[in-house]
């Protein structure tokens, strides 16, 4: 199938490489053009392991290009992929003006034959409603193209997109016309997943309850591990037990600093907004992000008190800066939030991340990033753990006292156990578990 890709971000990439790789022909159309620049020549601008291998193969195999003329990629495509984010502002709605002046452009070229516009982003519940309504607006006087709206949102990790894309749990299909539905299914035939078929306000819904659910399971288990803090319990072992069991399931049943990324931030807030547009007051999902934001002043706060309750001429070492592994994303990040918390009260921040580094720095300042995690650690007072990377889990403990004196850790993702630290020296703060510290013995 010829299709177009409208978009330069995380979704657009992965789902325009993805399907080059399975024989469609696909032109990715944006408008900034560091980034198509950069794609034209095979380099993917943010890091999602497997992809750019994915891009310059299509490249080479001319299934995929690349262009800044958004009218030229949709021209001749029988399917147009919306993956563009919607900006929120203040109030909770959603900002499309730059979405409604793409839709002006492209409508231009829809003088005859068929077009379906699939939205794959995270855009707002009843988007499908204003989609139609915009392309009606644009569509030529004359024309004769039946122009036509679907939904499919993407449930794509980062860190892990490319495998997400051509293994997925689920497809979501949110279409209405008997040809969109059947066009839709001819191209995702070759994805082993069953397939659930809604209309396009239910497809919507299905994807931001997704995002919401998620949330509002990290803020749970994050407000249990204050609770398990105070009287005494493992939060690990209080998440095993839920995850046994087999209405609750294991995943995101991890107490620590809270969620971050742009997908679940953005689709609480927007589904929020959306309930009071109708009356409704989703206090949960309001709670949700209350002990979201909680959770990184409630680390900061850890972090001081480890400190002896003064963070001022502190060093504080960060392992882990984006808000998740194997991806260099920082949107949303808590890292972010708890830098800046740590500076206002007077600490000095050295950072060290496997990847994401170079992003971070437009997002921090007055920040030492180190070449590795020993380097990051030495003369530092304490070591803030903000991210779960497989090199921080498996850190060699004889190496790290030799770099530094440092022996204290604060762990905002729980990776050690608590008598493995104690047994290796190192006084050690976790979240909802009891502090693990070394006795120190007076010798006269």
């Amino acid at each position: 199938m010829k299709l177009a890709v409208i978009g330069t971000g995380y979704v657009a990439n992965v789902t325009g490489a993805c399907f080059a790789a399975m024989g469609h022909h696909v032109v990715v159309g944006g408008l900034d053009k560091e980034r198509i620049e950069r794609l034209q020549e095979g380099i993917v601008p943010f890091y999602e392991e497997g992809l750019e291998s994915i891009v310059k193969t299509e490249i080479e195999n001319k299934h995929l290009r690349y262009t800044l003329d958004i009218r030229d990629a949709c021209k001749d495509a029988e399917i147009i992929f919306l993956c563009i984010s919607a900006q929120p502002l203040a109030d909770g709605r959603m900002d499309t003006k730059h979405i409604a002046k793409i839709l002006e452009d492209i409508s231009q070229d829809f003088t005859e034959g068929y077009r379906l516009i699939v939205e794959r982003n995270n855009l707002p519940v009843k988007t499908g409603d204003w989609l139609k309504a915009e392309v009606a607006r644009y569509l030529p006087k004359d024309s004769t193209c039946t122009v036509e709206i679907a939904s499919v949102p993407q449930f794509l990790r980062e860190g892990h997109a490319v495998n997400d894309f051509y293994h997925p749990d689920r497809l979501i299909i949110g279409a209405e016309s008997h040809h969109s539905k059947e066009l839709l299914m001819e191209l995702y035939q070759d994805l082993p997943a069953p397939i659930l078929m809604t209309d396009i306000t239910t497809a919507e819904l299905i994807k931001h309850s997704t995002n919401a659910f998620l949330a509002m399971k990290i803020s749970f288990m994050n407000s249990i591990g204050q609770l398990a803090e105070k009287c005494g319990a493992d939060i690990e072992m209080v998440a095993k037990g839920l995850g046994m069991d087999k209405r609750i399931s294991p995943h995101f049943l991890h107490a620590g600093i809270g969620y971050g990324g742009i997908f679940l931030p953005r689709d609480v807030q927007s589904l929020t907004y959306l309930a009071s547009q109708y009356h409704l007051n989703l206090d949960l999902l309001k709670a949700t992000e209350t002990v979201n934001r909680y959770q990184r002043i409630s680390f900061i706060e850890r972090v001081e008190k480890a400190c002896g309750g003064q963070l001022a001429g502190k060093t504080i070492a960060v392992w882990g800066l984006s808000y998740r592994p194997n991806t260099d994303d920082m949107r949303e990040c808590p890292s972010t939030q708890i830098i800046w918390g740590l500076q206002n009260r007077g600490a000095t921040v050295k950072a060290f991340d496997p990847i994401a580094m170079p992003a971070a720095e437009h997002k921090v300042r007055r920040v030492e990033f180190c070449e590795n995690l020993y380097d990051c650690a030495k003369g530092a007072d304490a070591i803030a753990i903000l991210t779960e990377w497989p090199e921080f889990s498996q850190v060699n403990f004889s190496q790290l006292r030799e770099a530094t004196a440092c022996r204290l850790i604060v762990d905002g993702r729980n990776l050690f156990n608590p008598a493995r630290m104690q047994e290796q020296g190192f006084n050690y703060y976790s979240v909802g578990r009891k502090a693990s510290l070394v006795e120190k013995v007076c010798t006269l």
